[in-house]
């Protein structure tokens, strides 16, 4: 078994490695950052991989996705309908215990969508704040995706206007 310094150091990579290429559009490297039955040793002869209840995720507002196949579509279509996005995360933390990872970090998200108009490079760039936990489990493979979670997080509002204290002059 690794240390525990080792194992951390592991999962931040998977972790960067996973929005790197959400950020290159890279489906097939999204992809495999994801559980496999076979990662979990399943015999995928008698298990479609596709439906498999092994993974979810649950994208700001969108309801719980189950199985690679319903996982692996929504971010194709986040993908396919993003001309540009890029995550700066803060707030990273990383706990290991046996052979799960538990990684809660904000997204920091900048993206942009089409162009609204023919001859601009993109839409406009619009940011976001997100909370997300991402779940790993080891594999001999390396660390996986089993669960992704994300929550908006909601703007604060300025208390001051609705304050009746008046302020001093």
């Amino acid at each position: 078994m690794t240390a525990p310094h080792t194992d951390v150091e592991q999962v931040e990579a998977a972790n960067t490695a996973f929005y790197e290429a959400l950020e290159r559009g890279d489906f097939e490297e999204v992809a495999s950052a994801w559980l496999t039955p076979s990662d979990l040793g399943v015999d995928e002869s008698y298990h479609d991989p596709a439906d498999s209840g092994v993974v979810s995720c649950v994208h700001p507002g969108w309801p719980v996705l189950t199985g690679r196949g319903e996982v692996l579509r929504s971010y194709a279509l986040i993908m396919a309908n993003t001309d540009y996005i890029q995550f700066f995360l803060t707030d990273v933390h990383v706990s290991v215990t046996g052979d799960t990872a538990l990684v809660t970090c904000t997204e920091n998200i900048l993206s942009g969508g089409p162009a609204p108009e023919a001859g601009e490079e993109l839409g406009p760039l619009v940011g976001q704040l997100v909370v997300a936990t991402n779940v790993y489990r080891r594999t001999p493979s390396g660390w996986k995706l089993w669960s992704h979670h994300a929550s908006p997080v909601l703007a604060e509002e300025d208390d001051d206007e609705d304050d009746d204290t008046p302020t001093p002059p």
